[in-house]
């Protein structure tokens, strides 16, 4: 299936690792120009190289998700050097877990502020781009945790915030053809990834884990990519305000 990517133009945060960089290079693949942000300076520059080899424009820089005005900076400047910015994704988090003051202050302003700075910096850019190519979109990565609480814990709680707020920004932005929406992954499985230590440190706790789940696996970093890029994508026009769940069914909830 044609996506309709070619020549868009798309800024990742939290582009270098996991399910942030299976997403920017879906996208290249697809034609999309991409700016990638993130801590480690290496990882962007290995991830930009990579991106350009693909035959698009690719742009990238360390950024501190946290300093609001690094980050609007740094994506000001993406826009501007990209020619536009058609889709903006929201991936990076801090994975803070725990009922601490401080696991939840890290992942507020990490996973929250910085989609809400984000969005706002983003956002004439996407007017623009809705305005004259009828659509633009904006795609935050939340989690199945946001559904489910076995414990009092802050990081399911702020994905359930990135949620609420996608809803809000889609009913308001819809007739500018501006679409907001959600993946929310279960497991996912990449090497240095959370499951990845799981699995060396606790081994017998990430085989009972896969056994819970229907499909008795963790989805690969692709496998969530697939479903952001589709709705990132012309495709998905009349989709927004959407929260679709990529966990190999393993929660029990009815979607309706």
């Amino acid at each position: 299936m044609d996506l309709h990517l070619k020549g868009k133009n798309a800024v990742i945060l939290g582009g270098t690792r996991g399910i942030g960089h299976a997403i920017a290079h879906t996208l290249a693949a697809e034609g999309a120009n991409v700016a990638v942000c993130a801590r480690n300076a290496n990882q962007v520059e290995e991830t930009v190289a990579a991106l350009k080899a693909k035959g698009v424009k690719a742009t990238g820089a360390s950024v501190d998700i946290k300093d609001a005005d690094a980050l609007k900076s740094w994506i000001r400047h993406a826009g501007l050097e990209l020619g536009g910015i058609d889709i903006l994704v929201s991936n990076a988090g801090a994975m803070a877990q725990g009922n601490t003051p401080e696991a939840w202050t890290q992942n507020f302003e990490l996973d929250v502020l910085g989609a809400v700075n984000a969005f706002h910096a983003a956002e004439p850019f996407l007017d623009k781009a809705a305005e004259a190519h009828g659509d633009a979109a904006f795609i935050l990565i939340a989690s199945i945790s946001a559904a489910q609480a076995d414990r009092a814990d802050s990081y399911g709680p702020i994905k359930a915030s990135l949620i609420h707020f996608a809803k809000g920004l889609a009913r308001e932005n819809a007739k500018r053809k501006l679409r907001v929406n959600v993946v929310s992954p279960g497991m996912v499985f990449f090497e240095g990834g959370v499951w990845d230590m799981i699995k060396t440190n606790q081994p017998q706790f990430f085989e009972q884990a896969n056994s819970r789940n229907p499909t008795g696996r963790c989805a690969t970093p692709q496998e969530i990519a697939n479903a952001a890029v589709f709705l990132a994508s012309p495709v998905s026009s009349y989709t927004t305000g959407v929260n679709l769940v990529v966990d190999g069914a393993v929660s029990n909830r009815v979607n309706y």
